[in-house]
């Protein structure tokens, strides 16, 4: 993967329209969208740089997560604050954050999934099966479980990742992306969501797939 694949990979992300009830908070719709975009190609050119091997793909973005930041599993305040044990994130990074972020709480399950991620000192590629923020119509500040056909829509993203960053495994974190992996053909394991008080078992799956082998091809079914 290079610079000019994250960029084009970030276009088509970008180019996916906003509808009732999903919103690409990285389409060109807004001028603080661009801030978004930039943000989340600084990460994964961070990962680039890291070599991952492993991919937790998480359910959708939530509003005060990642439709914020533009960056998976990330709040407002990790990109105030100091860098984080892997050296992401903080002040000197190049991250900015839009204006509209201003006010608006830290997203819980991000935090949650950093500190459980420094605790094993495992670092993975984060990413969501629905990339776009779901929420009710109407209710913008809300979020809303992705169909079916919205984790169908985000497929083709997830799996350009595995391919550009020659991923060699791929968890679920819940159950809309471990039906996403089922529908794509590949057999991947599954572990707790880390939001709703899922700490525990989100950190005791990785724990079991850690001790075990989670750093092999995934299964594809036949």
């Amino acid at each position: 993967m290079t610079d000019r694949s994250i960029a084009s990979f970030v276009d088509g992300l970008a180019a996916v329209p906003t509808v009732p009830g999903r919103n690409n908070f990285l389409d060109h719709s807004h001028p603080g969208n661009a801030v978004r975009r930039r943000n989340l190609e600084l990460y994964l050119s961070e990962m680039l740089d890291r070599s991952p091997r492993v991919l937790l793909l998480g359910e959708a973005p939530g509003f005060r997560g990642m439709r914020i930041t533009g960056v998976p599993f990330t709040n407002r305040t990790m990109f105030q604050g100091p860098a984080n044990i892997f050296g992401l994130f903080g002040p000197g990074k190049g991250y900015a954050l839009p204006a509209e972020a201003e006010g608006v709480a830290a997203e819980p399950t991000a935090t949650v999934m950093w500190e459980v991620l420094a605790e094993l000192d495992f670092l993975p590629l984060l990413w969501s099966a629905c990339p776009w923020h779901t929420h009710v119509p109407g209710e913008p500040q809300s979020n809303r479980t992705p169909r079916i056909t919205e984790a169908k829509l985000g497929m083709p993203y997830w799996q350009s990742l595995v391919e550009l960053f020659s991923i060699e495994a791929v968890v679920a974190v819940g159950n809309i992306a471990h039906r996403s992996l089922q529908a794509s053909g590949v057999d991947a394991p599954k572990v707790r969501h880390p939001a709703h008080g899922g700490r525990s078992g989100f950190k005791r799956g990785l724990e079991e797939l850690l001790a075990g082998s989670i750093t092999t091809q995934p299964n594809r079914q036949s």
